[in-house]
């Protein structure tokens, strides 16, 4: 903090202090019903604060425009709920990093002037930036400039003041490595201007846009495999198309390695590999189609669900008129002989509507469980293949083992093992132990697959029976369809009981 306020304690900002500040800054007729009655602090899109720190900003998720100049302000902090801020001024501080702009991804116009910035970072995500205004601050390398490539949009740009600019080529750097700026040190870059500084750095921008360009390329193919990865996973079958899984049975496994040096195991791990990896990839190929075929069904199902919803309603409201227009004259009087008829009908219109509901309820409850069982099945029947193929694997090589046993016993090895495989074959105890260890560990890793795959499929399903929730029997929505339909029975029993009964005429 600078000599001149060390004696003054930093401010933290408090409601007292925001009150206080948007009575004063708004218009006269507003402040004063502010102050009056209080605003809510999502209302306000503007605001002015004098203060040491910042802090305590959270509630004004809809701010457009800070203004924080003047200050003593030593680090950019407690900004990140500011998500719709488009200007943002923090010129006239004790700023030495730039740092806490992530999540300001909106911003458009961004003031750090006069400060104590010695460097030019962590501003990535303000792909929206326009104007940058970071004159007055420590930037001593022209290098820096090249950071605001980055910045597409930036048309003014202001950096007048700092040691950097005193270079002699400076302008011409700037205006080489930022083509789209229009405005630099608040004045018009000229074509003349711009021509020359072309010219100058015509090498270094060149090789500056292969790089970049292959930079590009690299960020656009890893967001694609991830856009791929997280298709498959949409589909429960990530890291199937592939050795994946196969590369990862055996990467921790110690044992399988010196295994592998066992004479005749290089021939059957020749072909355990590509039986078990076209497993997966079936897998693989049915979970993708299943998938486009479960969007569909469940795409086409809550149509299907709003239109019975529909034909559910109107049937409920024509059961309803239909019982209403039997009975649509004002009934004061009612003989004894209708009386009974009259309370049938009450009954038969309550297991009308009642009747709805649980069919609506019934189909649904069937529905959601299809979803889920059709693809279990086929994730065990996949995963007892996989199994089934380790299991012949390790019969095999635990034959393998022992036979290869019986020949060092017998001296008849011709292969030179390494010492620590020779160490396996010292009894039969010991191979055994190590194979059957070896086959444990993998079994584990497709037991773990399996079990991710089916846990992710029930979340699906859990998560399609949450959104039918509100239309099943036992849901708190459909409960109070059902309440209703009681209350509207129960009032048309009341009646019932309340209508005086005609005596018979003599």
């Amino acid at each position: 903090m600078s000599q001149l306020y060390n004696n003054i304690e930093p401010n933290i900002i408090d409601d007292e202090m925001v009150q206080k500040a948007i009575e004063e800054q708004c218009p006269e007729d507003i402040g004063k019903l502010a102050k009056r009655e209080g605003i809510n602090l999502k209302d306000v899109t503007e605001l002015q604060l004098d203060i040491l720190q910042i802090d305590n900003l959270w509630q004004f998720e809809n701010l457009t425009k800070l203004q924080l100049d003047n200050n003593i302000i030593e680090k950019i902090e407690a900004l990140e709920s500011l998500v719709h801020l488009v200007w943002l001024d923090l010129s006239f501080n004790n700023i030495e990093v730039i740092e806490g702009l992530d999540t300001l991804v909106k911003l458009q116009d961004l003031s750090l002037y006069n400060n104590r910035i010695s460097k030019i970072e962590h501003m990535d995500t303000l792909q929206e930036l326009q104007i940058f205004s970071i004159g007055k601050n420590n930037l001593t390398t022209l290098e820096d400039v090249i950071y605001l490539r980055r910045f597409k949009n930036l048309r003014t740009l202001n950096l007048t003041g700092n040691p950097l600019c005193h270079d002699e080529q400076y302008t011409l750097f700037v205006v080489a490595h930022l083509p789209d700026l229009v405005y630099l040190d608040f004045k018009l870059v000229s074509d003349t201007t711009r021509e020359v500084a072309v010219l100058k750095y015509e090498d270094l921008t060149e090789l500056l846009e292969r790089e970049e360009a292959q930079a590009l390329a690299q960020l656009e193919e890893k967001q694609a495999k991830q856009k791929e990865l997280e298709y498959h996973k949409t589909a429960f079958v990530e890291y199937l198309n592939g050795s994946f899984l196969f590369d990862s049975m055996f990467a921790e496994d110690t044992e399988a390695a010196k295994l592998a040096c066992l004479p005749g195991v290089g021939n059957l791990l020749q072909a355990y590999p590509s039986w078990f990896v076209s497993v997966c990839e079936n897998l693989f190929n049915y979970g993708l189609k299943e998938y486009e075929k479960r969007e569909a069904e469940v795409s086409d199902f809550y149509e299907g669900l709003h239109e019975a919803l529909t034909a559910n309603q109107q049937e409920g409201r024509k059961i309803i008129l239909d019982f209403e227009n039997r009975n649509k004259r004002v009934i004061y009087d009612i003989a004894e002989s209708k009386r009974a008829e009259y309370k049938e009908d009450i009954l038969q219109l309550s297991e009308a509507l009642m009747t709805l509901e649980m069919l609506i309820a019934d189909q649904l409850e069937v529905r959601g469980d299809h979803f889920y069982y059709s693809f279990s099945l086929t994730i065990f029947c996949t995963m007892t293949q996989c199994r089934d193929l380790e299991n012949h694997y390790h019969e095999k090589l635990l034959e393998i083992s022992i036979t290869t046993l019986e020949k060092s016993v017998k001296n008849q090895l011709d292969e030179d093992l390494p010492a620590d495989v020779r160490m396996l074959l010292v009894d039969k105890n010991t191979i055994v132990n190590a194979v059957n260890a070896s086959h444990g560990i993998r079994l584990l890793k497709i037991a773990k697959r399996e079990s991710d795959i089916l846990s992710n499929t029930y979340r699906w399903q859990a998560s399609v029976t949450e959104k039918m929730l509100p239309n099943l029997c036992w849901s708190p929505l459909n409960r109070d369809r059902v309440r209703e339909i009681v209350q509207y029975i129960d009032s048309l029993q009341e009646e019932l009981d309340n209508i005086e009964i005609l005596e018979p005429m003599e």
